[in-house]
């Protein structure tokens, strides 16, 4: 009975988490801005990626509901953040590439927002239930740090695909104009040595 109950203790605090993955354009000169409202203690974890697009970089920065600055990323191409909210609200993160004047960008995201854990008062503390919650939290950072090493894999081997396709015309471009110099020689050389005979 006991196992059971810790089983759905367990399930409860992992649904009672929002976690979100999303892939957004961002065009050249732009921004692209997204809101999480928050209550005060709430965790909120975002972890970014800059996917396919020239220079891999965007402008990024956090406000609070008063358009306080929390925390900002200047020409970055990924990162972490972790915030935990000190006033009920929205709390706003965009991603800028207004620095870029002609290739969009391809920002991958996660956040995650955590509610802290509100203990029954008229519950005896149990340890075993601080122990269970400290092993949700932990499987829940370790399910972000999969999902966001997925995002960057996939764009590292779009970028290598990419590559190497680049390779593979390059080589073709090459092949065909030493195969024109190569006729170009031959029939020119081929004329300097023809006996010409005047009549």
């Amino acid at each position: 009975m006991f196992n059971k109950l810790t089983l759905l203790a367990v399930t409860l605090l992992v649904t009672l988490q929002s976690v979100a993955a999303f892939n957004v354009i961002v065009p050249a000169g732009e921004r692209r801005c997204f809101f999480e409202t928050l209550e005060k203690s709430d965790n909120m974890h975002l972890t970014f990626q800059v996917g396919e697009g020239g220079h891999l970089d965007v402008d990024f920065w956090i406000t609070d509901p008063n358009e306080t600055l929390i925390d900002d990323a200047t020409k970055g191409a990924s990162g972490t953040f972790h915030h935990e909210a000190k006033i009920n609200g929205k709390y706003e993160y965009c991603f800028s590439n207004a620095f870029s004047t002609v290739t969009d960008k391809t920002v991958g995201f996660n956040v995650y927002v955590a509610k802290p854990y509100k203990a029954d008062p008229t519950h005896k503390a149990d340890p075993l239930d601080a122990e269970i919650r400290e092993l949700a939290a932990g499987i829940q950072e370790i399910r972000n740090e999969q999902e966001y090493t997925l995002a960057r894999e996939r764009t590292h081997r779009n970028t290598a695909e990419s590559t190497n396709s680049r390779v593979v015309w390059w080589s073709l471009f090459q092949s065909g104009i030493l195969f024109l110099v190569c006729v170009f020689q031959i029939t020119y050389l081929k004329r300097f040595f023809e006996v010409k005979r005047v009549v």
